[in-house]
């Protein structure tokens, strides 16, 4: 499979390329030329595989000869070795929808289903290579903890996280900061999310700078993590027990990376109806599909705070194929956003949008309310973010087979869920050791020279 930026089409590259860059020399995001499509007896031959063996048969196509059959297959059985669950993922039933639960990895977040494969995808890369890479990523809060799970120890490869100062969970910081590992360095910025994330792509964008670390990204830009999330729509099909019903996905959403890989599923064969895309009271992508106005405004500080985002970077992939993979038009979009803030969809685009997503938005207190009405009815506890998922299909009203992405594990936002509940959600007992821990990070200002000094200074 050949890959090409949403900025240049021109250029074709290997899935090696796209998965060691995270992003274009351009500034654009890597994006298959075309894609396979699987038809109805392909995925009646999928049913009753495992989640890894799904896994074999989902992920193979994009990678093409990065890696043998058998080294794939035995970097996903290890990958998901570390589960609380066989296979990975659980539905469970609450009242007239679905939960799809993504946090039965180590670090309690749906981020561990692709960063563990992407730790795994490095660890066979550098095994075959005579030299150091050192990944630089930004974090609203789980990105950062899944990828720092997955890269810790390793050899030849440093990971430097960017999370925005005060502005994540005490859980979240902690289960990032409390790691012995040497090549696992943390960096509190003086700012919000989009601060941290302009400059992972600032020092992406300065290439004598990312040349000479040999940087490399494992944020949801990076395909290979859009990739891995497409299987769990794939699995999620197959546990339905009528799937003659239409299936529609509410995805809390910040990045537009996890919808995406719904997305995906759906363009290679997937028989998806909607996908909902549910955000917090930081709502450019609620605003931009059901208005057609992509307008970036202040990013509020919320109680689902890997939602607190204005520049969702994986919509560029979908901007890409409404403009029917015309690059330069793309670029422009991208300048408009960059330089006015805002980008404005034609009716026609918005229309095709609608064709696969719809979206809605959703205050703290209303959050809060989800968390308290969901416990009482049901003596459930959900995360914020799944929380704004689940209400959701309140308020978009769909009908079939009903499912909500659960991001996240409720212990990892314990001031909310008491707030809502005044219940503690207790972590994990193999994780309580964390809240003991000395943390170890470093708070460092919102400048990008002595962002990219005190990297240097440390590999």
């Amino acid at each position: 499979m050949d890959y090409v930026s949403t900025r240049n089409s021109s250029n074709s590259f290997e899935f090696k390329d796209v998965f060691i860059k995270g992003l274009a020399d351009d500034g654009g995001l890597f994006i298959p030329k075309s894609l396979h499509r699987y038809e109805k007896k392909d995925l009646h031959e999928f049913k009753n595989l495992e989640y890894t063996e799904l896994a074999k048969k989902i992920i193979p196509p994009f990678i093409g000869d990065f890696m043998s059959e058998e080294d794939l297959s035995r970097i996903i059985d290890k990958s998901y070795s570390v589960f609380r669950k066989k296979n990975v993922v659980d539905l469970v039933k609450v009242g007239d929808r679905s939960i799809l639960e993504l946090f039965h990895g180590p670090t309690l977040a749906f981020k561990d289903v692709a960063m563990q494969l992407l730790g795994g995808f490095y660890e066979y890369y550098l095994s075959n290579q005579n030299e150091k890479i050192n990944i630089v990523v930004a974090t609203s809060g789980d990105t950062g903890a899944a990828a720092i799970d997955a890269i810790k120890g390793k050899n030849n490869i440093n990971i430097f996280v960017l999370h925005p100062n005060n502005r994540i969970s005490k859980v979240q910081r902690r289960l990032m900061t409390t790691g012995k590992e040497k090549n696992v360095f943390n960096i509190a910025i003086e700012g919000n999310f989009d601060d941290c994330q302009n400059l992972v792509k600032a020092m992406f964008a300065d290439k004598s700078f990312s040349n000479e670390i040999k940087m490399s990204g494992v944020n949801s830009i990076n395909w290979a993590r859009i990739i891995a999330q497409s299987v769990y729509y794939f699995y999620c099909y197959y546990l339905m027990e009528d799937n003659n019903k239409p299936i529609n996905f509410s995805v809390p959403t910040g990045n537009f990376g996890d919808v995406y890989a719904g997305y995906l599923s759906k363009k290679i064969g997937l028989p998806v109806n909607k996908f909902i895309v549910a955000t917090n009271q930081n709502d450019i992508l609620h605003r931009a599909i059901s208005k057609g106005t992509y307008e970036v405004e202040k990013v509020a500080e919320t109680i689902s705070p890997s939602m607190d985002i204005q520049l969702a970077s994986n919509f560029e992939r979908l901007i890409y194929d409404l403009n029917n993979h015309n690059d330069e038009k793309t670029t422009k979009a991208m300048k408009d956003i960059k330089e006015n803030g805002k980008y404005l969809i034609s009716e026609e685009n918005l229309n095709k949008i609608n064709n696969h997503f719809l979206s809605s938005s959703m205050n703290e207190n209303e959050v809060l309310n989800i968390i308290k009405d969901v416990h009482t009815k049901f003596n459930m506890i959900l995360d914020p973010h799944t929380a704004i998922g689940y209400g959701a299909f309140d308020k978009v009203k769909l009908e079939g087979n009903n499912i909500v992405l659960a991001t996240a594990h409720p212990c990892k936002f314990p001031d909310a869920i008491e707030k809502a509940i005044n219940i503690k959600s207790e972590l994990p007992n193999e994780l309580l050791y964390i809240l003991d821990e000395k943390e170890n990070y470093d708070i460092v200002e919102n400048n990008l020279d002595k962002i990219k000094n005190h990297i240097k200074e440390r590999i």
